[in-house]
């Protein structure tokens, strides 16, 4: 869990989770430490964003701004092709936002009542621990 200062957009924080990301894999090897893809909104969209996906070798699912379509298109032949989308895929993108829908039910948590940012992880990590055991609960 990466926290940014208030101010800082979320989209210059993303290079920072995906250092982060460390899956173990079942049997022997090296944790994976790439997804397959990265599924975000249109936020995400920016020209860095893609070439930093792209240059890790992780597929964009990020839909294109309107005045970015209307910007290429104006520039004919010029503009380029749109980058590539995958709608289908771009459907499970509900699961996050139903994820960070979840998390703003804590009061504490939506409305970042917290000066320090070490005591608002706490409490988001205290929030996704106690949501993972209700999880592991329902599979009992």
């Amino acid at each position: 869990m990466v926290i940014p200062g208030g101010q800082r957009i979320d989209g210059a924080m993303l290079s920072e989770v995906l250092a982060d990301i460390r899956v173990p894999r079942l049997g022997q090897g090296r944790p994976r430490t790439r997804p397959d893809a990265v599924l975000a909104d249109r936020a995400y969209t920016s020209g860095i964003t893609r070439r930093m996906l792209a240059g890790r070798g992780i597929k964009a699912v990020i839909p294109q701004k309107s005045n970015e379509i209307t910007a290429r298109e104006r520039r004919g032949p010029a503009g380029g092709r749109p980058p590539a989308f995958d709608a289908e895929t771009y459907k499970d993108r509900n699961v996050v936002e139903r994820s960070f829908n979840l998390t703003a039910q804590w009061r504490g948590l939506a409305t970042r009542y917290d000066k320090l940012a070490i005591t608002f992880r706490a409490a988001a990590v205290l929030h996704a621990c106690i949501r993972w055991l209700r999880l592991l609960g329902d599979t009992a």
